[in-house]
C-alpha cells in the first residue's frame, strides 16, 4: 500500500526525533555560502531550516561568505579582483568594499531573511565586542601581497553566548581586527571552523557547492575519520578548492568539535537532510 502524504509526514517527524533529542540545547556553527546564498529558493530553504533548528532546541550559528558579491561591487566599481592561493588580494580600497559587503549588504540580508521566516536573528562582524581578533595571513613570501587579508588569531565567545542564551541566532561576518584597530579580510571557512572550536560545538557544517567528498570515481564519501582524509590528500582524491574546507573541519574536530560536515547547498533542506535522517546528504567528517 502506498504511504499517504500524512504518514510520509509522520514517518519523516518520527525519524527526526532521536535527532532532535541528542542534539537539544548543542551549538551547531553553519558556514553559509555559495550556491545556497544567490538562489532565492535555496536561501528561503536554509532560512526555514535555521529557524527550526532553533525552534526545537538547537543552538544553530550562522558564519557566511560574500565572495561573489564582494566580486560583483569590485566590478561595478571598476576594480579588477585578484587571487593568490584562492584568496582575494586587499588593498584599502577593496577592505572598504569588503566591509560594506560583508559586514553591511550580505549580512543585513541574512538577517532579514532569518527574521522573515520567524527567528530573531542578530547581525554581528568580528569588530563587535572584538568578536574576531585577527592577524595577517602570512605563509608564504608571495603572501605579503595580499594586503589586508588576515586569519584568526583569538574568538571571544562570550557575545555569541550571551545571544544564545537569550534566544538569538547569531549571524557573523568573517571580518577580524587586530590590536591597533586595523581589519582584515578572513576566509569564512577558516572562522567558522575557529568559531567551533572556542564554542566547543556539536557540529561544524560546511555548506559547498559539491555534493561533499568526492572518491576518485565522482562517488560520495559518506563518513571519513582523519586517518582516511590523510590518505585522500596524499594520493590526491581530495585537492584544490576542498583541501581548505577539510583541512578547517580535521582541525575543528582535533579541538573539541564532536563532527564536521560538508553538505551540498545546492539542496533544498539539506541542513536537515544531514542533521535529522538516517541518509544525510554530504560527507561526515569524525575523529
Amino acid at each position: 500500500m502506498q504511504e499517504s502524504t500524512a504518514q510520509q509526514t509522520a514517518r519523516v517527524l518520527t525519524e527526526a526525533l532521536p535527532y532532535i533529542q541528542r542534539f537539544s540545547g548543542k551549538t551547531i556553527v553553519i558556514k553559509y555560502g555559495g550556491n545556497a546564498m544567490v538562489d532565492s529558493e535555496l536561501q528561503s530553504s536554509f532560512a526555514r531550516d535555521v529557524v527550526l533548528l532553533k525552534q526545537v532546541g538547537l543552538n544553530p550559528v550562522v558564519v557566511h561568505g560574500g565572495g561573489p558579491q564582494i566580486g560583483n561591487m569590485l566590478e561595478k566599481l571598476g576594480k579588477e579582483s585578484s587571487f593568490i592561493d584562492g584568496m582575494r588580494v586587499t588593498d584599502v580600497e577593496t577592505m572598504e568594499v569588503v566591509q560594506m559587503v560583508l559586514g553591511g549588504l550580505v549580512n543585513n540580508q541574512i538577517v532579514n531573511l532569518l527574521n522573515t521566516h520567524g527567528g530573531r536573528a542578530v547581525g554581528l562582524s568580528g569588530k563587535d565586542a572584538w568578536l574576531i581578533r585577527a592577524r595577517p595571513y602570512r605563509h608564504k613570501p608571495e603572501h605579503e601581497q595580499l594586503g589586508f587579508v588576515g586569519e584568526v588569531e583569538s574568538i571571544n565567545p562570550e557575545v555569541v553566548s550571551v545571544l544564545e542564551q537569550a534566544r538569538f541566532i547569531p549571524v557573523i561576518a568573517p571580518i577580524g581586527v587586530d590590536d591597533q584597530g586595523q581589519v582584515y579580510n578572513i576566509n569564512a571557512d577558516l572562522v567558522a571552523g575557529k568559531v567551533a572550536s572556542v564554542l566547543t560545538a556539536e557540529k561544524l557544517i560546511l555548506m559547498t557547492n559539491t555534493a561533499g567528498v568526492l572518491d576518485k570515481n565522482e562517488q560520495l564519501l559518506t563518513g571519513l575519520c582523519a586517518k582516511d582524509v590523510e590518505g585522500l590528500i596524499s594520493d590526491g582524491t581530495i585537492h584544490g578548492g576542498m583541501l581548505p574546507k577539510i583541512n578547517c573541519g580535521l582541525d575543528a574536530i582535533q579541538s573539541g568539535v564532536v563532527n564536521a560536515h560538508v553538505i551540498d547547498g545546492r539542496v533544498q533542506h539539506a541542513l536537515l537532510l544531514e542533521l535529522m535522517t538516517d541518509a544525510g546528504v554530504g560527507t561526515l567528517l569524525q575523529r
